[in-house]
Formats: structure tokens, sequence, C-alpha cells
């Protein structure tokens, strides 16, 4: 059942960002020949007073939304080779836009049903903190920001200190509604609270319970969807660092497969649909920042080149070829759909592993 959820959510995340696509290209004026949900051959379509193709497709693996004048010139005014700068920026950033916002919803959907929201605080300190650090820190501070990051849920906490690999950090806490800034506070041997010896910053952390209103379930949503955007960008920063690896990334086989555990590994059934649909959010903020990547073939390797090509008609009195670009479109295309089998490859050994 839950592999079936699993799909099922893909194909909306999927249906959202196309449909964003498909709706700023209609403001627009843009003409729109095909509106696909999945890719092969076609298991239903019909086409609408526009003269749009709408379509059902056997393989749940994408979609797409076929404009005219959007791989090559056309004469048509309708077409977007023929809109203005920024209705093109507006066309291209849709889908992803569309997926961020359904991320938000989601998250909004289920805070709503929220009794309280956790905010990490410090419950204590080792007893050799403030004559190691010349600093205290109290029980009941707020937890603020990490090393500049700023801590918007408890597991924050554990992340930031993670990615901080036992180097000194910067901590500002909240206390009484002013910060307070302790500077460069090292890994250093602590005792804890039976007098036992251990590496660490000398801190304990707990959670205090904020009361649910209007406004925690708003910004409690908004502070979860920057969470998601900011640990979509640590990612890459891991991977363009080398601290993790492309063996590290999960595709479509493993997202499925870890949705698949997540739901079998739940408490009730109640309780896995709520952790699935708070994942589907998190891949739905996740597809739209990948998505306005600079990277040709994606929505943000559009703008790339219609940036480019702005400036090299305004700076050269010329136009960059859409031909060039549908070609380097075309070669990154088949170098992340190499990407996205080797990940899935490496999904499927792991899952039989």
């Amino acid at each position: 059942m839950y592999i079936i959820l699993a799909i099922l959510l893909f194909g909306i995340l999927i249906a959202a960002h196309e449909w964003g696509h498909f709706i700023a290209a209609r403001l627009c004026g843009v003409t729109v020949h095909e509106f696909s949900i999945g890719m092969g051959p076609a298991i239903w379509k019909k086409v609408g007073k526009k003269g749009t193709q709408f379509s059902l497709r056997a393989l749940p693996i994408g979609g797409y939304c076929a404009m005219e004048g959007e791989e090559e010139e056309s004469d048509d005014p309708h077409s977007l080779s023929n809109q203005g700068f920024w209705k093109k920026c507006w066309v291209f950033a849709a889908g992803a836009i569309m997926n961020f916002l359904v991320g938000v919803f989601i998250l909004l959907v289920l805070n709503c049903r929220a009794a309280g929201f956790t905010v990490p605080v410090i419950a204590g300190t080792a007893p050799e903190f403030e004559s190691v650090n010349q600093a205290a820190l109290e029980e009941g501070d707020v937890f603020w920001s990490i090393n500049g990051s700023r801590v918007y849920l408890a597991s924050d906490v554990d992340l930031l200190l993670m990615l901080a690999n036992r180097e000194p950090i910067d901590l500002v806490v909240l206390r009484d509604g002013e910060k307070v800034e302790l500077k460069n506070l090292p890994v250093r041997t602590y005792s804890d609270s039976s007098g036992a010896s251990y590496e660490g910053y000398g801190l304990y952390r707990g959670v205090t319970v904020r009361e649910a209103t209007l406004g925690a379930k708003l910004q409690y949503t908004w502070y979860n969807a920057i969470d998601f955007v900011r640990t979509v960008w640590f990612s890459l920063k891991m991977l363009v660092t080398g601290s993790a690896g492309v063996t590290d990334l999960n595709g479509p086989v493993g997202i499925v497969s870890t949705i698949n555990d997540m739901g079998n590994q739940s408490a009730s059934v109640a309780a896995a649909l709520q952790n699935i649909i708070y994942f589907g959010a998190f891949i739905s903020v996740n597809l739209a920042v990948m998505n306005l990547l600079p990277i040709p073939a994606l929505d943000g390797g559009h703008i790339l080149f219609l940036v480019i090509s702005t400036l090299s008609e305004e700076l050269f009195r010329r136009k960059v070829p859409v031909k060039y670009e549908a070609v380097i479109n075309m070669v990154f295309f088949a170098l992340l759909m190499g990407l996205m089998l080797f990940v899935t490859f490496n999904d499927v050994r792991r899952l039989f592993s």
C-alpha cells in the first residue's frame, strides 16, 4: 500500500510542477500544445477548448508542458520565444514555484492539527562549562543560531552541531527576548551529571512547548519550509566539498523504499500517512530548489540561457541562437539521465544487499 502511495505522491508532485508551467503559460498568452502527466504511450488524452491536448501516459516517471517556441524559434506571436524577458522567466520558474507552494500548503495542513510546537532550549551545562568558556548559559535559553545558521526547528541543533564537525562554534541564544552570543566554544572534556567524562560542547539540550496559536502555526510552517530549502543547500554543499558522494544520493527507487519503510515502521496507519505526507512536503520543496539550479536541461538552466541571451542582445545586438541552447540542453539531459540511472542502480543494489 505504501509503495502505491509513494508512486501516487510522485505523480501529484510532478503534476503540480507541470501545472505551474501550464498556468503561467496560459496567463502569459503562450500556446500550449500538450500538458502531459507521465511519459511513454498515452493511456488517456483529451483536447481542451483552447487546443491543448491533456494526456495521461503509461510511465509515471515525469511529465511535460509542451509550449510553442520552447525549443525553437517561432513566428507565432503566442509562442514562448516571442514573449518578453519577465514573462519567460515567470513561465520557466512557475513549476518550481508551484512545487514550493505545494510543500508549504502540505506543511500548513499538518501544522493546523498541531497542539503545540517544540522549541529547542538549553537544559543545563556541564559543571566546568562556565569556568572553561568564561561565559554562562542559563536553563531555558532558546537556541537562536549556531555558526551563523538560524535554528528554526528542534532537529536543527543536532544537524548544525554535526555540520560543525567538532570544530569550535559560535552560539547565539535568546534570553528574555535578548540575544546572548558565545563565541568560539570548543569541544573539550566535560563531566556529565553522573560525573563521567565525555568529549563535547558541554551543552545539555532540551525542549519546551510553544502553544499552537494561529500565528505560531503560520510561523512554523514558514520555518519548516525554509529549513527544507536550507537542508537541500547543505546537501549540495556536502556533494561539492566531497563530504558526501554520488553513492549517497537517493533516486526514485530509494525514495519509494524510504517511504515504504517509513510507513511500515510507523505506530499506526494514521501516523504513517502523516509521516509520508510530511516527507512529501520535503520532496516537493527539494524539487523546487533543484529545478532552479542554473544547470542546462533544468528550469534554472533555461533562465540562465535567457539571461545570457538577453545580455548578448543588449551588448552585442545579437541573440544566442535557440538551437545552441537546445543542443546543450540535450547533452546535459543525457548526462542527468545517466546520473539518474546510476543512482537508480545504486538504489536497487542497496535494496537487495
